[in-house]
């Protein structure tokens, strides 16, 4: 909404400044989902397993690292802004817009971080709805309130981080309040109090979902600095491309997060299940996250390929060049996105079963192994577009080798499912004898 509404009241510059700023927020989320969704993976577990007291102090040990993480990563953001938008290649143009921003937006970092992870584990818990209703609120506050200090007070970019931090603020309260209101278990002050033993089972749990937000960052540090440098030496310059590719980036985030809904609303019952020994259940949770998952990526890629005007119109009215260049960006970076949801679902199924090690390999797949070198060779050839030509490559890789694990996968369930039916046909028939 930010990015909506600062496209039509500062301009494309301001949006620009909040694509180069970006990459901050994502490093907050993969950081509040591993801890949120291991917490949430580790605790649908241990209510299958039917422990009880483990899953108490998963909660427990889950929001005090969640807590302590998002203040240190605020003090860091906050000293060392300056440096970090070097990093991400904020040009003369952007930087004033994206200070501005991003220091508002800093501030704001624990209650995103907390809510967040606090979100997944109240899923986990079975309040769906509650879980919604936190989000959705944040959400609509954010949208009130973006128009009213960008048109009305005429405040531009910090006018928008201030609205945005008060939707997080919101959702950060209501969130807080469901902690006394769990269902399955309720966490007492000992719970709290961090364990080794349990934290480190949490990450190991939430490691996947931390490479697949984490990776975007490194994509999108990686992508305004190729950006910058092959815009330059075309007729687009380097703030078009920076601008224009980070809006199809935030668009494909938000693709991206409803796949990543879908497959995270099937985690507590993969999970649970898959601890409760119930294989059947796993499996069909598994192929309706899968279906919805496909159904949403190509209506999405008729959408990107066939009207993506209709898409750039909604992040202000700007012409010529830029709007060639976004129109080209979207058709060619999200070429293959129908691919984009099985592999998303691939990679929270293997976080469910507790194969963590798989899930980040996958999750590391498009975004780190096929995605890196690619983005570095094709532009070297292809100039400006070979960064955009680098999205369908690194999707159309990652795809195979998610393909290739959930066959094995699967084939592996339904091993398991046989011997654990083989052992119940034994043990009845021994009760018989």
């Amino acid at each position: 909404m930010d990015q909506i509404f600062i496209g039509w009241g500062v301009g494309y510059l301001g949006n620009g400044a909040t694509n180069v700023v970006f990459p901050i927020t994502i490093v907050a989320l993969a950081l509040c989902l591993m801890i949120g969704d291991g917490g949430a993976a580790y605790l649908s577990l241990k209510l299958g397993e039917g422990d009880y007291a483990s899953a108490k102090k998963g909660i427990g040990n889950a929001v005090t690292m969640v807590t302590v993480v998002s203040i240190v990563l605020m003090a860091v953001f906050l000293i060392f802004l300056n440096p970090i938008l070097n990093l991400l290649r904020a040009t003369d143009t952007l930087r004033p817009y994206a200070l501005e921003y991003g220091f508002v937006i800093g501030i704001g970092l624990p209650f995103m971080m907390i809510s967040g992870a606090l979100n997944s584990m109240i899923r986990a818990d079975g309040s769906l709805k509650f879980a919604m209703i936190s989000m959705v609120l944040g959400a609509v506050i954010n949208t009130i309130f973006d128009p009213i200090f960008i048109f009305v007070f005429h405040m531009g970019v910090r006018g928008a981080a201030i609205a945005t931090v008060m939707g997080q603020v919101a959702s950060f309260i209501v969130s807080v309040v469901y902690m006394t209101r769990f269902k399955t278990v309720r966490p007492d002050l000992s719970a709290f109090k961090p364990s080794g033993k349990i934290c480190g089972r949490v990450l190991s749990f939430g490691i996947s979902s931390f490479i697949t937000q984490f990776a975007i960052t490194i994509v999108m540090a990686l992508t305004n600095n190729l950006l910058a440098t092959y815009g330059a030496q075309s007729v687009y310059g380097s703030d078009i491309p920076l601008t224009a590719t980070g809006i199809v980036m935030k668009v494909n985030q938000i693709l991206i997060s409803i796949l990543v809904g879908i497959s995270v609303g099937s985690q507590p019952i993969i999970g649970f299940n898959y601890g409760a020994k119930n294989f059947t259940r796993v499996k069909k949770a598994l192929d309706i996250a899968l279906i919805a998952s496909e159904i949403i990526s190509v209506l999405a890629f008729l959408l990107f390929q066939f009207a993506p005007m209709a898409v750039v119109s909604l992040f202000g009215s700007e012409e010529g060049l830029y709007n060639e260049f976004a129109v080209m960006a979207f058709r060619i970076f999200l070429l293959l996105c129908p691919l984009t949801g099985f592999q998303t679902v691939v990679a929270v199924y293997l976080q469910a079963v507790g194969k963590p090690i798989k899930s980040a390999l996958l999750s590391l797949s498009r975004q780190i192994i096929f995605f890196v070198p690619t983005a570095i060779i094709l532009p070297v050839f292809l100039g400006v577009t070979g960064v955009l030509w680098t999205g369908p490559v690194a999707d159309g890789l990652a795809f195979i080798l998610s393909l290739i694990l959930l066959i094995y996968e699967r084939k592996q369930l339904k091993k398991i499912a046989d011997s654990a039916s083989t052992e119940n046909n034994e043990t009845k028939g021994e009760e018989f004898r």
